[in-house]
């Protein structure tokens, strides 16, 4: 007994996790290398502990709470009739303060464009690594970075999925900037992204009883960023996540994903599918939209499970960070608060927040309470 912990010691001082982590970062190839090298078993740096784990199933059929009562909301018609715009503003505010998460149909940006980006993300990642190490980068500054794990270096442990990360407004890249693969279909999607993205956020203000252009008055739409994320197939899915449980650093969120699935959300402390839909496109509430509107509005945790069938892709339009030195201070709308209902968060700015988030990490803890009065 005492020679077998001696050994389990032993191996444990030799393992040089940032030994490891550096080498897997230094090939510039991300997951995808190590899926085309032929790994059978995860390295070490991507295995999650138990308790992290604890609650997932490689599949998206159980232990989860009947998915089908996830909001769903039709867009069409927001601009026609008065009556179905009230409805849908009901059906918007409803979804944002009680799940924080709803899925869009009928949102004006039509089929192919949505297909033509999930396959120019594929397109990207399934290129020659030699050209994709180009793009590789761990730094936010460029106008095209691709890695794997914004935090490798920090987090508990390694997710299973590649990144790219593209700043579109408010200076949006030129076209020699992005990779030929995927250059035009991003500049076509992220234009029709802002304009949905504007859409969503006078939804939910109006939700909030205040003139539709509010949230747009505090820049909630000036900064807009798309990171998308290809999850190969993972040889031991039960061991590792696609992406860790976390909430998003910006004001709201629209995902584009496949019909692969793997999403889930927090909804009454049990973890709910988000069934892909055809077309549909899903929105979430950020943890700067839950600040300003002093938790009215609940930003959820949400996390998405690895598996052996992949790759799974999606692309995630972030509205409202990586907008670079912004003095624009945010705290709750002072129309919102009152002797009831005082402040619940210090003032704070989008660089601030972001700059926390990310020296954080997804570490399963929301930045939020770092902020809290």
């Amino acid at each position: 007994m005492v020679a077998s912990e001696e050994i389990q010691a032993s191996a444990a001082t030799k393992y040089d996790r940032r030994a490891e982590l550096q080498a897997f970062d230094d090939t510039k190839a991300g997951v995808k290398g190590l899926v085309d090298a032929g790994v059978t078993e995860l390295p070490r740096i991507f295995i999650h502990p138990p308790e992290s784990l604890k609650d997932i199933t490689t599949t998206t059929s159980t232990k989860t709470t009947n998915s089908s009562t996830f909001p769903v909301i039709d867009l069409d018609g927001i601009d026609s009739d008065p009556r179905i715009r009230e409805k849908i503003v009901d059906e918007v505010g409803k979804a944002a303060e009680s799940w924080g998460f709803f899925q869009v149909i009928n949102h004006g940006i039509e089929a192919r464009i949505l297909e033509e980006m999930l396959d120019g993300i594929r397109g990207f990642n399934e290129q020659e690594t030699a050209i994709k190490k180009q793009y590789y980068s761990r730094g936010f500054t460029g106008k095209f970075a691709f890695n794997s794990n914004f935090d490798l270096f920090s987090s508990p442990a390694a997710n299973w999925r590649d990144s790219i990360f593209c700043p579109v407004a408010p200076n949006p890249p030129k076209p020699e900037e992005l990779p030929l693969v995927c250059r035009e279909i991003m500049l076509e999607y992220s234009k029709k992204v802002m304009e949905l993205g504007k859409t969503l956020l006078k939804l939910l203000s109006e939700g909030l009883g205040l003139s539709p252009n509010r949230l747009m008055e505090m820049e909630c739409a000036d900064s807009l960023a798309l990171i998308s994320h290809y999850y190969p197939a993972c040889p031991e899915p039960d061991k590792t996540l696609g992406t860790t449980r976390h909430s998003d650093n910006d004001f709201v969120s629209v995902l584009l994903q496949d019909n692969l699935g793997g999403l889930q959300v927090v909804h009454d402390d049990h973890w709910v599918d988000v069934v892909p839909i055809p077309g549909a496109l899903v929105i979430n509430i950020g943890d700067l939209l839950q600040l300003v509107t002093n938790d009215k509005y609940k930003s959820v945790e949400h996390r998405v499970l690895a598996s052996n069938i992949g790759p799974r892709i999606s692309v995630a339009s972030f509205f409202g960070r990586d907008s670079g030195p912004n003095p624009k201070v945010l705290a709750p709308i002072e129309e919102m608060l009152s002797e009831e209902n005082p402040p619940k968060y210090r003032p704070t700015t989008a660089k601030e927040y972001t700059d926390f988030f990310r020296a954080k990490g997804l570490d399963g803890t929301s930045a939020l309470l770092h902020f809290k009065l």
